[in-house]
């Protein structure tokens, strides 16, 4: 197999557009699940994947754009595919985000021929080792652990040349205990770039104090309950909200980020000094420090391709400080160019533990996480979805009971107005967007008043 630089290379000079940009990436990927206490599945995947951009210009803002994705790896392929995207510009219609390319800033990237990152199943050995300890408990254990090493490559006509590996891992478990109607259900689940910093015996400890808690059921009807969010669920629902933070949406006044005769940035949503933010070079939680975009949407644009993403502020202590604008949308509107985030922060809380947040309630509910979130309304963001794997009853500063699942109606930036206590942020895993997206660092969240719209009849 071609290296991938050396692909990037062949395809920008086979080009007879305008102007060119490939973009390959190299996808080494393992997991391993297990199933009533035993391993069930394990297995390792190489995957390339490439695209060849060609763009016709008719002005210095007018362009049409082709797009061709490939896994091949034949060599002979490349030029088919380079001419394919030739051909789809010609019939593509004007690109609306169509900017002049971007020229190369800084330094070059000094591992542009460097070997892709790999990984494979041996990176889960004391994982594995740990829950065999766990396999001997009377509890019964399912779960999945997923690694992933992807390289890209970026170059562009204009001499960009870029380059990054993004490792991605997760480990989550789910135990049971019991049959029927005494079935109870937890779950836990940490995000990892390298497997090194797991620790399985505090996550099966933290499981079976749950599933202790479920040892006294209570029945409780739909309500406003006082809830204590965990920093999982928090994530769950901000990532929503930052996915919805599209600039052009919120100015042509079709989102819940627009006012009249504008946006909302600088309106205050809490008095408490919250900033969430995405980082790429966050300690631990770092992501793509440039855009390399195959298709453009209203969030990206493949004009953007090297463009360096930098931290974003999307709520600054309690404000709405930033939306998404590619530079096109940037352009029309007089804002900055901002790229999505690809990893999600909220810090401005006190030090406080969920445990210390538990201790200082009265009589309120504490969520485990939250499943099949689905957008109700989008001019408020409201949010329906489902609390899943435990929903506790706190008494006078302590989990006293396991209650019934509930269907919920909130929307996050509501969320963020009735909050009244934060906690310390941590790492966390999101439940319902782990497949998407696992960089998170949240703290646990007091809402007053959560609405829980219905029972449900999930465990």
């Amino acid at each position: 197999m071609i290296p991938a630089g050396e692909l990037v290379e062949r395809a920008l000079k086979l080009s007879q557009a305008d102007e060119a940009m490939v973009l390959v990436t190299d996808k080494y990927d393992t997991s391993l699940r297990w199933a009533g206490n035993s391993m069930t599945t394990n297995g390792s995947s190489v995957l390339r994947e490439w695209t060849a951009l060609a763009i016709l210009r008719e002005g210095p803002n007018t362009a049409r754009v082709g797009s061709i994705r490939s896994t091949s790896v034949e060599e002979a392929d490349i030029e088919s595919v380079v001419r394919a995207a030739e051909d789809a510009a010609r019939t593509a219609e004007p690109a609306r985000d169509a900017m002049a390319l971007l020229e190369p800033s800084g330094a070059p990237d000094t591992d542009w021929a460097a070997e892709p990152g790999r990984t494979g199943i041996e990176v889960f050995t004391d994982l594995a080792a740990d829950l065999a300890h766990g396999f001997d408990g009377a509890d019964r254990l399912y779960g999945f652990a997923h690694h992933q090493m992807h390289t890209t490559w970026l170059g562009t006509s204009t001499g960009v040349r870029r380059r990054f590996v993004q490792p991605t891992g997760s480990v989550e478990i789910n135990g049971k205990r019991g049959d029927g109607a005494d079935l109870a259900s937890a779950w836990v689940g940490v995000g990892t770039r390298d497997f090194t910093d797991v620790r399985i015996t505090p996550m099966l400890e933290e499981l079976s104090r749950r599933l202790d808690w479920s040892a006294r059921r209570v029945d409780l009807p739909a309500g406003r309950y006082e809830t204590l969010l965990p920093p999982s669920a928090v994530a769950d629902m901000l990532i929503y909200m930052m996915w919805s933070m599209e600039g052009r949406a919120a100015q042509e006044g079709h989102s819940a980020f627009s006012k009249p005769g504008g946006t909302r940035i600088g309106e205050r949503l809490t008095e408490l000094p919250l900033t969430l933010y995405s980082d790429p070079y966050a300690p631990g939680l770092e992501y793509q420090p440039f855009v390399g975009a195959s298709s453009s949407s209203e969030s990206v644009s493949v004009f953007d391709n090297g463009l360096p993403a930098d931290r974003v502020d999307w709520v600054r202590d309690g404000a709405i400080s930033s939306l998404v604008y590619p530079r096109a949308t940037a352009a029309e509107f007089g804002a900055a160019p901002t790229a999505p985030g690809l990893n999600l922060l909220l810090d401005g809380g006190s030090a406080a533990g969920l445990d210390e947040m538990i201790a200082r309630t009265e009589r309120g509910l504490l969520l485990s996480t939250l499943w099949y979130i689905r957008e109700v309304d989008p001019a408020t963001l409201l949010l329906t979805g489902l609390t899943r794997d435990g929903v506790y009853l706190i008494e006078d500063g302590a989990v006293t009971a396991a209650v019934n699942n509930f269907r919920f109606n909130e929307s996050p930036i509501d969320l963020l107005r009735r909050v009244t206590e934060a906690g310390a942020a941590e790492p966390t895993l999101p439940r319902e967007w782990k497949d998407w997206f696992t960089r998170t660092a949240m703290p646990a969240l007091r809402i007053p008043d959560f609405h829980m719209s219905s029972v449900s009849k999930a465990t």
